[in-house]
Formats: C-alpha cells, sequence, structure tokens
C-alpha cells in the first residue's frame, strides 16, 4: 500500500497507510462473526447481507443504533480498548430485541485523533466479540481520523444494527394485564448509561482506577466500571420461541423510570419490590461517594438489572426456567399493577 502513501496528508495528520494496516489487523475479528448471510466484502464500499425470510409471513425489518458514551473516556485512561466494541453493539441489540428482532448485521463507526492500527484493531475485536454473542454478523465500519478536532489518543465509537421479526410476532404490550410477572435480568454492572455522574462523582481522571477497593470485592473501580454491557439476545430468542412474552425492556439512559414504562400500555404499571433486587455493590458505592439520593439513582442507572421481562403469572415459572437453561440468573423483581402511576418502587 505504499503506492497510497500520500506525505502532504499525513503532514496534516491523516495517515492512509495507518487505515489499511488497521484494516488488516482487523479482518481475523471479523472473520469470527461470520453468518449465513454474510458475503465476503471487507474492505469494499458497503456491507452486504444476504437476507433469508424462509418461515415467515410478512418480514420487518428493524435497526438500532447507539455509541457507548462517556464510558469511552475509563477505557482511555486505563488503555485497555477490547470490550469497549461489546458495550457499543449490546447497546444497538439490546434495543432491537425488545421487539422480538433477531439481529442480522452490524456496522461501526469510530473516529480518533490518531489512527493507531493495534489501537484500532482492539475496538474492533471487543465490536466482533459482540456480534459473536448476538449472533450478528460484522458486515463493515468506518474508522476516521479527526486531526486537530480530536486529541491523538481520543477517539470515539458508535454503531448500528439492523434485525428481523415477522410482523406477526412482534412483541405487543397491549397484552400486558395486571398481575403480570417482571422478570429480571441481571447486568454485569453499570454497563454504559451513567458515566458523566460517575466520572464526576470519582473525579475520574485524577482516580486512582487500578487500586483494591474493599467495598467492590478487593476490584480496582477501573475494572469493575469497564465490565461491558451484557448482551441478552440469544436468551430472550429462546423465550420468546417458548413463551408469550407481553413486555421487554432494554434497562439504559433513563434507568428504571424510562425504560420500564416504555414496554406497559396506558393505565399500567409497574410495581418493583427493592427487597428482590440484586444490587451489584458498585451502585451502593457511587450514592454513597457522591451523595446521591435514592430516586436519581433509579434513574441514571439500571441498579443491577440490564434488562426487564413482562410475562403472565402463570407463565413466570416457566419463563424463568427458560432463561436459567440460557445461563441467565433471572429472577422476579415485581409485577404489573392498575393505574396511572407508571412506575412505583416499594
Amino acid at each position: 500500500m505504499n503506492e497510497s502513501y500520500s506525505a502532504s496528508y499525513a503532514a496534516a495528520g491523516v495517515d492512509i497507510t495507518a487505515g489499511y494496516r488497521a484494516v488488516e489487523l482487523m479482518k481475523q475479528h471479523v472473520a469470527r462473526t461470520m453468518t449465513a448471510g454474510m458475503a465476503e466484502n471487507i474492505g469494499g464500499f458497503g456491507g452486504l447481507f444476504a437476507l433469508d425470510t424462509t418461515g415467515m409471513q410478512h418480514p420487518c425489518l428493524v435497526s438500532g443504533t447507539d455509541g457507548v458514551g462517556t464510558k469511552i473516556r475509563i477505557a482511555q485512561l486505563m488503555d485497555r480498548h477490547d470490550t469497549i466494541g461489546i458495550d457499543c453493539v449490546a447497546m444497538c441489540v439490546n434495543d432491537i430485541i425488545c421487539c422480538g428482532a433477531k439481529p442480522l448485521f452490524f456496522l461501526d463507526y469510530i473516529a480518533c485523533g490518531k489512527n493507531i492500527p493495534e489501537k484500532i484493531a482492539a475496538i474492533v475485536a471487543g465490536v466482533a466479540e459482540g456480534c459473536v454473542q448476538s449472533g450478528a454478523a460484522l458486515v463493515g465500519g468506518e474508522t476516521a481520523e479527526h486531526p486537530g478536532m480530536m486529541a491523538e489518543d481520543d477517539y470515539d465509537l458508535a454503531g448500528f444494527t439492523v434485525g428481523v421479526v415477522d410482523r406477526e410476532k412482534v412483541i405487543d404490550k397491549n397484552r400486558t394485564a395486571p398481575g403480570d410477572a417482571i422478570i429480571a435480568l441481571p447486568s454485569a454492572g453499570v454497563h454504559s448509561n451513567g458515566f458523566s455522574l460517575v466520572r464526576r462523582v470519582f473525579n475520574i481522571e485524577h482516580a486512582h482506577l487500578d487500586t483494591p477497593i474493599e467495598a467492590l470485592g478487593g476490584k480496582g473501580l477501573g475494572e469493575v466500571l469497564l465490565a461491558p454491557t451484557r448482551i441478552y439476545v440469544k436468551p430472550i430468542l429462546t423465550l420468546l420461541e417458548q413463551v408469550e412474552v407481553h413486555g421487554i425492556s432494554h434497562i439504559t439512559g433513563g434507568g428504571f423510570y424510562e425504560n420500564i414504562p416504555r414496554s406497559i400500555p396506558d393505565g399500567l404499571g409497574a410495581k418493583i419490590e427493592k427487597a428482590a433486587l440484586r444490587t451489584p455493590p458498585i451502585f451502593d458505592f457511587i450514592a454513597q461517594s457522591g451523595n446521591i439520593p435514592e430516586r436519581d439513582m433509579f434513574n441514571t442507572f439500571n441498579m443491577g438489572v440490564g434488562m426487564s421481562v413482562t410475562v403472565s403469572r402463570e407463565q413466570a415459572d416457566r419463563a424463568l426456567a427458560v432463561l436459567r437453561e440460557q445461563g441467565e440468573d433471572a429472577y422476579i423483581m415485581g409485577e404489573i399493577v392498575s393505574g396511572e402511576e407508571k412506575m412505583v418502587l416499594c
């Protein structure tokens, strides 16, 4: 690729050959995500995917896009970049599974101050791992150098996914009824939301991220905060094959108060038993360190619940069994109740 080298462009801060090197390094990671519909076209101008709609009456494409947010700053401070890509995929595929869509493919976008091929490849390795966990093909992406706009060590990561669901199988929240059970799927920790508050609470630019903290089980703050967002696609797809699900919520920005009501029709609300919640120590540590009120915690963080699933009370035991067979330590955290108040914590 030496014939593509531009000394003038390099002097302006953009190294074209570094981009080629990054693509070569990431190909091994992309190969892990190959699925039946994916065409071999990494490095081309578009990502190709052959859509198989066999068995579907009215296939609907479902898309989702998101980034990782300021959690990336933790990765930069720790110089650890191989898990942040999992977060990016998770934020997208966990959203579209809420309507029952199976992810088909994913594309990422990385903006950086300077293209360091090994760093870019590490980021993409995480993206590929997220795709493997969700069954999505990584069909392409883009890396852009922004010298003068971003510091050399800075980068941002975003992406989007496209999935498919038969229209007759789209999850219908209007089936929800009083007495339905609300099942919690545990999170790995903070996941990818609330990090602007986290960074302020811990003065993160000057924190000792590797120092073991007793309140966090002897782990360093950085390690706990970087725990990647869990991907719930495969357990949920299995559940949908065996149980009628009335609603699913991905607990992201806005916490319980914003996300759970999105899967509940008007006239009904969610009654959550705080005593039932299995909240990881990091959330108590954040609340105590920042003197943050309980409502603000539940309105910002997932509090240990990455996803909620609503099913009829009669099918709750079956749903729990299916989820646990898929490796989810699922449990009932509340129920659906009548009333105009959408969220009640008691």
